[in-house]
């Protein structure tokens, strides 16, 4: 991915809300497999990390991008944001 490219998913991904938040119990098999229907379905999500949870994000992101083959966008603070190219006919997102 450029940084041209990443820059574009950045900027998409600022007027997100994140639709999952890893907690206490971090990163379960059920939380990697929803994620991974989520990133088939839209290409790009974003990811709360409660302050209960031990992990460290960016440490959770590179794991979550390995489970999901996706790839890590960006993580601030405790917010990730994870991109996974979608198949041909269901692209949503056209990078530039």
């Amino acid at each position: 991915m450029t940084s041209k490219q990443r820059a574009y998913l950045k900027s998409l991904a600022m007027t997100m809300e994140p639709i999952f938040q890893i907690g206490k119990n971090s990163m379960t098999p059920e939380i990697t497999k929803a994620i991974a229907e989520a990133l088939e379905a839209r290409e790009l999500i974003k990811i709360s990390v409660l302050q209960n949870c031990a992990d460290d994000p960016k440490a959770l992101a590179s794991v979550l991008a390995e489970r999901t083959r996706s790839q890590v966008v960006q993580v601030i603070g405790k917010k990730i944001v994870l991109y996974k190219e979608g198949k041909n006919e269901k692209k949503k997102i056209e990078l530039p």
